[in-house]
């Protein structure tokens, strides 16, 4: 904090009983740019809090009448006022009084011979602290703030002369009776008006649980009437046990506690203060609670006012979520859709694997069994027959036709162990040759490649991945079919690979007429397709998303460098199972 236009709007209370120091620290605190009000007595200072509320308040220990540390109670027990620093003034000889001032609730205490210079850092501390609101500036949303009033009943003129005298300097407002009629009708003229009664319940001239028992039925009716809780009642008895019963008599008459009258000063001001605070919390208790029903009011007219709009605004909103959730579920439904498609696809390819595997796998073993006894046979013939010129010609191009057709069934032997390698249905992570899963996936993809097009590879990558061989191989069986189909008369795919610490990736471009943009992202779409009707499910490139989705990755679709469409597959280098 720093320059005077900053402190402009800064007001410090000021209490001081002395004219000469108050007038040195008002000009000192003006000099600074601080706005000072300055009262002489702590009672003149409490009435002022009632105004609009300083910043800071700084007050002297030692007051006439209520001194610095009841002052600063004061200011603690009000909720209007218990946010404000309060700085404390006194003689550098008093250290023991600090801990008494700070106990009653002040924030800190600068001695009077101290340099002003600590004294404005004090100051700065305790502002930079202090949270201001507009509210509290204005005293909105808070009792006012007023000095307790007490009613002293009690026909010992001794006594009630030494309660009053030790009450006022706790800085309340005090009123002492003689005569329990006359306190009677004090109360009942103005009930609201009394925070607290003490009586002496011996007293002889009145009997102090009927009078305890008229002041509860006061009370009792002006809590009904106003925001008040009601005073609280305080009987001054005595331990002696003679007299206990009579005092269980005063506390179900209504007393609130009992203080014994030989009780000494520290203890009596502490109970009533105690009585007090209860009240004081009580009274904003209730206000807390009509505040809250008047807000709760307000609601209601306001709601009522606003029912139309509310509830068009509630069926919009009803009819947007709606929406929304029948969305999500035709969403959730297409998946389990493709889920559902490609389990019963991969169950039935399983199925039909097995089957031609064990229908061909037979006749083919007893073939190529007996393919090489043929061969076996030729060879012997033509070591027998070695002058028969006509015979010779003959056996050597049966030889050549059986070796030739060995090949073709090895060919066939070979496409059948694809097939069954393409299709197996165990899904654990494993390590997959990625080069040798891509040739199995041409094999099986030949007769759709045909002459007609040319497949460039290009292993970067290292060659082994971990995944599951199943799911690799369906998607780029699904990717590399796509490809086939897009491509019209000649054309080339390219198959890339590269790798990293990271990321195993596999990129799949073609020279066809590629995926326009605005088709690009619903290529991933459940049952979404450009071929023509029966030329395709639109599951393919579905299910290659579900896949790769399953093993933490991503595919992307973007431009070759030949033209047509790139499917880029990115998936983690290290693949947990």
């Amino acid at each position: 904090m720093s320059g005077l236009s900053e402190r402009q709007a800064i007001r410090v209370l000021l209490v001081e009983d002395s004219e000469t120091q108050a007038l040195q620290m008002r000009r000192m605190l003006e000099a600074q740019g601080f706005r000072v009000t300055c009262a002489g007595t702590a009672e003149l200072a409490l009435e002022a809090l009632n105004a609009s509320l300083p910043a800071l308040v700084i007050a002297d220990f030692h007051l006439p009448g209520m001194n610095g540390d009841e002052l600063a109670r004061q200011i603690r027990l009000n909720s209007r006022t218990r946010s404000i620093p309060v700085l404390m003034l006194t003689e550098a000889r008093e250290g023991d009084l600090e801990r008494q001032g700070l106990e009653s609730g002040a924030d800190a205490y600068v001695p009077k011979s101290a340099d002003h210079d600590l004294l404005l850092l004090r100051i700065r501390a305790l502002l930079r602290r202090r949270a201001v609101t507009a509210a509290s500036e204005h005293g909105g949303g808070s009792a006012a703030f007023r000095r307790a009033n007490i009613l002293v009943i009690d026909d010992s003129a001794t006594f009630r002369t030494y309660l009053s005298g030790l009450l006022r300097r706790e800085g309340y407002v005090v009123r002492a009776e003689a005569d329990a009629e006359a306190g009677l009708e004090a109360v009942a003229a103005r009930p609201l008006d009394w925070d607290c009664v003490l009586i002496n319940v011996l007293g002889t001239r009145y009997n102090g649980a009927a009078v305890c028992a008229r002041l509860n039925g006061l009370r009792g009716a002006a809590t009904l009437a106003g925001d008040s809780a009601g005073f609280q009642i305080v009987a001054l008895g005595t331990d002696n046990g003679a007299e206990r019963e009579a005092l269980a008599q005063v506390f179900e008459a209504g007393a609130d506690d009992m203080v014994p009258g030989v009780a000494e000063p520290r203890l009596l001001t502490m109970r009533v203060r105690a009585a007090l605070r209860r009240k004081m919390l009580q009274d904003e208790d209730r206000r807390a609670a009509e505040e809250i029903r008047e807000r709760e009011s307000s609601v209601q007219r306001a709601l009522a006012e606003a029912a139309a709009a509310q509830a068009k605004a509630a069926l919009a909103e009803a009819l947007a979520q709606a929406n929304g959730e029948l969305e999500e579920a035709n969403r959730q439904l297409r998946d389990t859709q493709t889920k559902l498609v490609q389990s019963a696809k991969m169950a039935s390819l399983g199925e039909l694997v097995a089957g031609i595997a064990h229908e061909i796998n037979n006749p083919l073993a007893f073939i190529l069994a007996h393919q090489r006894t043929v061969e076996r046979l030729l060879d012997q013939m033509q070591s027998l027959l070695p002058g028969e010129a006509e015979v010779q010609p003959l056996l050597q191009k049966a030889l050549s036709r059986s070796r030739s057709m060995t090949l073709g069934l090895r060919r066939i032997e070979e496409l059948v162990a694809g097939l069954r390698k393409f299709s197996r249905s165990d899904d654990a992570f494993q390590r997959v040759n990625v080069p040798d899963a891509v040739e199995t996936v041409l094999a099986l993809l030949a007769h759709k490649l045909g002459e007609r097009i040319t497949v460039l590879r290009q292993f970067e990558a290292v060659p082994e991945l971990r995944c599951s061989p199943t799911l690799l191989n369906q998607v780029v069986m699904n990717v590399l079919s796509n490809a086939a189909d897009a491509i019209v008369g000649r054309g080339r795919i390219v198959i890339r690979t590269e790798s990293d610490a990271q990321h195993y990736r596999i990129a799949i471009g073609d020279s066809g007429p590629g995926i326009p943009a605005e088709l690009r992202e619903r290529v991933f779409e459940p049952f979404f397709t450009t071929k023509p009707v029966g030329a395709g499910t639109g599951l393919g490139l579905a299910i290659a998303y579900t896949v790769i989705q399953a093993h933490g990755g991503t595919i992307t679709v973007g431009e070759s460098p030949d033209g047509g469409a790139c499917f880029v597959v990115s998936v983690p280098t290290n693949l947990e199972p």
